[in-house]
């Protein structure tokens, strides 16, 4: 487990009971690969096991060091978890030659509400910043996105359970538009790998869909996968014949957008 702060962690509630926010490393050796930093779901109140170090195992076995990420959750509220994650992207591009890792190819992985976590930092990011110590210097914006079964709006089709975790239940509607996040892609929004299932009723496929739209519509590159059946949370899907095939198709799009 590696600490992002070793003090002055913004943010930091003393009175709530949670780990300070860390990833912890799944590194192949003697290469220089690239990277993707993972974050697992639980509707910004935890943190499903399944969807971290299985996922930080299958990208290892198709070339990609790993992290998986423990953001802060309930009842921290935004922008404590995009904090968090900011701070891991430029923590991993600072020590990029440490870690064996290439500095130019670090993505970002998230399920549900980590879904929500991941895109939020591909579009609110900065390209480093001078008020912090060095690590900060680095930029935060990832340099792929892969948003899987994704919670992206905050208004009126998402997930009302992560809503109220991130943004408090009486959020002003203009802080549930500013996170509903298909409204915030511009140009330089990374590319993206996206799948849902079509009758996922946890968390609607229009959050993917519309996503992608906001990609499409602003030139970015983008892949998107609908499944038609499949329940929220699936992971890896290794029991669903035709979902379990998102690994297949995620890993040849990570290997061409990594080998630019």
């Amino acid at each position: 487990m590696i600490k992002l702060w070793e003090k002055d962690i913004p943010l930091w509630d003393e009175t709530i009971d949670q780990e300070e926010p860390n990833i912890v490393p799944y590194l192949l050796e003697n290469t220089n690969a690239p990277c993707v930093i993972v974050c697992p779901g639980g509707g910004y109140g935890g943190k499903a096991d399944h969807e971290g170090r299985p996922i930080a195992e299958w990208l290892n076995s198709i070339g990609f060091h790993a992290f998986v990420m423990d953001y802060r959750v309930a009842p921290y509220r935004q922008p404590a978890p995009q904090l968090d994650l900011k701070r891991a992207i430029r923590h991993v591009r600072y020590y990029a030659e440490k870690y064996n890792i290439r500095k130019d190819a670090v993505g970002v992985l998230g399920f549900s509400a980590g879904g929500h976590l991941v895109t939020s930092v591909s579009v609110f990011f900065d390209y480093g910043k001078d008020d912090g110590d060095e690590i900060d210097k680095e930029s935060c914006r990832p340099d792929f996105t892969v948003p899987c079964y994704p919670v992206i709006d905050m208004e009126s089709f998402g997930h009302q359970g992560s809503t109220d975790n991130l943004l408090g239940e009486n959020a002003s509607a203009e802080l549930k538009e500013k996170y509903s996040l298909y409204k915030q892609v511009t140009k330089d929004t990374p590319p993206a790998f996206l799948w849902h299932t079509a009758d996922d009723n946890c968390v609607p496929v229009r959050n993917s869909l519309e996503y992608a739209k906001a990609l499409a519509e602003n030139g970015v590159d983008f892949a998107l996968h609908i499944y038609p059946h499949g329940p929220h949370g699936l992971g890896l899907a290794s029991d669903t014949e035709d979902v379990k095939t998102w690994t297949d198709l995620c890993g040849i799009w990570l290997k061409q957008i990594t080998s630019k």
